[in-house]
C-alpha cells in the first residue's frame, strides 16, 4: 500500500467487510438464486413487527424471472425438447421472464422470440434487443380494457405452429415455473431460521406464489401468504378496468393457480405501485420495479393487521430502472394520477 493511505472500512454500520467469495461459479447461470434478505428498518417506522426485503434485482437478469426461465428451459433440454444451438423458444412476456428467457436462450444458443405488445417499457425493449432476443409485437388488445395477453398466446401459438422445432415454455402452465420459483421460499425460510409469519408476494403468472405456498404446505409452516394482485386483474376475480403497470396481475387466470393459493388477497391500483416505489427508495434507497411498489403499499395497508414481533418477508420482483420512463418519471405520474408526490414525500424523512 502507499504510503500516506490506510485501509478504510466501507461496510455499511452494522455489518463487517466480507471476505472474498472463494466459491467461483460456471458461467453467468450459476448467480441465479441465493438473493439476499435485508431488513427494512424505515419504511414501516411505527411498527414494532420485523421487515425484511428478498432482492430479486440481484439475480443476474434483474428480476425473480430468472429463476423461472432456467428451471424451464434446463427442463426443456433435459427431456430433449430443446436442443442447444438448433432449437427456438417462443414465449410471450411482458418483459422480466422475456430478459430471464433472453440471457439463458444466449447462453445455450437457442434462438428467441419474445411475443410482446406496446406495453412493455422501451428500457425492456431495449434489453431484450441486446441479448439478441427477436420481438414479435401484437398490437391488437383484447378487450376494451386493453389486455394482451389473449393476443399474445394466440400468436406464441401461430409461432410455435410454423417454425421448425420451436418450443412455447409456457410459464402460465408449466410446473418448472413454480418448482423454480419454490426456492424463493426455501432460500427465505433459511435465512430466517424457519421463522416466516407473512410473506408478501406480487401475483402474475401465479409461479412464484404457487411455488411459495407449496414449500409452505410441503414444510407444515405456519407463514400466512398475502397474494399482492392488481386491481382490475382476473386472478382473483374478474377484470373489471384498465391497468398500465405490465407485469403485476394478468388479464386471464393461469392454470397454476388454486383455490386456496393464498391465505389472504390485497388488491393494488396503479397508482398504489408508483406511491410504494417512490416511498421504497426515498426510504430504504431501493430503486424497486412496480410490482414491488404494489408489495410495499399492501404491507403498509395491513400494518394494524400484523402483530408485534412478527417476521414479514416482502419479495421484491425487479429492478426499477426499467420503469425510469414511466413509474419514476414525475411528467408520466402526474400526467395519469394528478399532483400525488404528497402521499409519498411525506413518508421519505429519515
Amino acid at each position: 500500500m502507499s504510503a500516506g493511505y490506510e485501509a478504510i472500512d466501507c461496510a455499511p454500520p452494522g455489518r463487517t467487510t466480507p471476505a472474498v467469495n472463494a466459491r467461483i461459479g460456471d458461467g453467468v447461470l450459476s448467480a441465479v438464486g441465493a438473493t439476499p434478505l435485508v431488513r427494512l428498518t424505515r419504511l414501516f417506522g411505527d411498527s414494532r413487527a420485523r421487515f425484511h426485503a428478498k432482492l430479486e434485482s440481484l439475480n443476474p437478469g434483474g428480476s425473480m424471472k430468472d429463476r423461472s426461465a432456467m428451471g424451464m428451459v434446463l427442463g426443456a433440454i433435459e427431456r430433449g425438447e430443446l436442443i442447444p444451438n438448433q432449437s427456438t423458444v417462443v414465449e410471450s412476456s411482458s418483459g422480466n421472464l422475456g430478459i430471464g428467457l433472453a440471457q439463458v436462450c444466449r447462453w445455450f444458443g437457442l434462438r428467441f422470440i419474445c411475443v410482446a405488445d406496446p406495453k412493455m417499457t422501451a428500457q425492456n425493449l431495449a434489453i431484450l434487443a441486446a441479448y439478441g432476443a427477436e420481438l414479435d409485437i401484437v398490437r391488437e388488445p383484447d378487450n376494451e380494457m386493453g389486455d394482451f395477453l389473449s393476443a399474445r398466446i394466440r400468436r406464441v401459438r401461430e409461432l410455435v405452429h410454423d417454425i421448425p422445432h420451436a418450443f412455447w415454455p409456457n410459464q402460465y402452465a408449466n410446473p418448472l415455473n413454480a418448482r423454480a420459483q419454490e426456492t424463493i421460499m426455501q432460500e427465505v425460510v433459511r435465512q430466517l431460521d424457519g421463522n416466516v409469519d407473512y410473506l408478501f408476494v406480487a401475483t402474475g403468472t401465479c409461479g412464484t406464489i404457487h411455488g411459495c405456498a407449496r414449500f409452505v404446505a410441503d414444510h407444515g409452516l405456519g407463514t400466512h401468504i398475502v397474494a399482492v394482485d392488481a386491481e382490475g386483474s382476473a386472478i382473483f376475480g374478474e377484470p373489471s378496468c384498465r391497468r398500465l403497470i405490465p407485469g403485476h396481475g394478468a388479464a386471464i387466470r393461469s392454470e397454476l393457480y388454486y383455490d386456496g393459493i393464498a391465505h389472504s388477497v390485497a388488491r393494488m391500483t396503479d397508482q398504489d405501485c408508483v406511491v410504494g416505489c417512490r416511498r421504497l427508495v426515498g426510504v430504504e434507497a431501493i430503486l424497486g420495479g412496480g410490482s414491488s411498489g404494489a408489495v410495499v403499499s399492501a404491507v403498509a395497508q395491513r400494518l394494524a393487521e400484523i402483530p408485534a414481533g412478527a417476521n414479514c418477508v416482502l419479495l421484491l420482483p425487479d429492478r426499477g430502472e426499467r420503469y425510469l420512463d414511466t413509474i419514476y418519471s414525475d411528467v408520466w405520474v402526474e400526467e395519469r394520477f394528478g399532483d400525488i408526490a404528497h402521499l409519498w414525500k411525506e413518508q421519505t424523512t429519515c
